[in-house]
């Protein structure tokens, strides 16, 4: 393919091998135990992407199956969060979270008419949306059980003191807990003068006005700082409450 876009061919294969060895070796060098898991991370997301750049024409001409398809992509990120938070059932309440997180930003989006109402246009947005409430709620999830295991004394202690055991909880793990938004609000913050993210670069490449760039960014950007924002306040109440445990 010609033009601004990335050239599909075999520079695109070897370009893309050595920066996975390089994430590999990196990895080794700095004893960070992660090089296994880089590696299969990267041959997932080609094997994954691959897949479905085959099928997403098919998909996102039936608005059925464009529905089935933001359920799977839904699905596959409550499994991700559960299993990272915890190996109890009560993790997969995290769908929970993201649904609480996507679902009003989706809704916005499409009933303003910004994001048309058609499949070639709602999976992206949604595939976003769902992946950084993904992270937000993984973060958060996990960060808030270690917190409330860690810090077992303060707990017990506030629960001494007449606190009920949401309001304890939440006194313990809310600070550290909502460090899961950091990256969002840097994003939103320096974006334009550090970072040129995703979804403007994707217009640019694919040969769009700089306008249309910016403002698919602008709504990507605040579409996930608020899906993040519930994901994380829904999460942190599930795992105040006790629904959400280690055990």
């Amino acid at each position: 393919m010609g033009g601004s876009t990335v050239v599909v061919g075999w520079p695109l294969g070897v370009a893309l091998a050595v920066l996975v060895a390089l994430t590999v070796a990196a990895s080794l060098l700095a004893r960070f135990d992660t090089a296994r898991q880089s590696a299969v991370a990267a041959v997932r997301a080609i094997v994954q992407l691959g897949a479905v750049a085959a099928v997403i024409l098919a998909v996102v001409r039936s608005w059925w199956s464009t529905v089935l398809f933001v359920s799977l992509m839904v699905g596959v990120a409550t499994w991700t969060s559960a299993r990272r938070m915890t190996r109890a059932r009560s993790g997969l309440l995290a769908g929970v979270a993201l649904l609480a997180g996507t679902v009003p930003v989706l809704a916005v989006v499409l009933a303003t008419g910004t994001v048309p109402l058609t499949g070639i246009a709602v999976v992206p947005v949604a595939g976003i949306v769902v992946g950084g409430a993904m992270t937000a709620t993984s973060v958060a999830g996990r960060r808030a059980l270690d917190q409330l295991q860690a810090r077992r004394g303060e707990y017990e202690a506030a629960l001494s003191l007449g606190f009920l055991p949401r309001d304890a909880a939440l006194l313990v793990v809310r600070t550290s807990s909502t460090d899961a938004l950091v990256p969002p609000l840097d994003q939103t913050r320096t974006v334009g003068l550090v970072t040129l993210p995703g979804a403007f670069v994707g217009v640019l490449l694919g040969s769009g006005d700089p306008v249309q760039a910016g403002a698919a960014q602008i709504l990507v950007l605040i579409g996930l700082l608020a899906a993040e924002t519930l994901a994380v306040w829904v999460v942190l109440e599930l795992v105040a409450r006790g629904r959400i445990t280690r055990t």
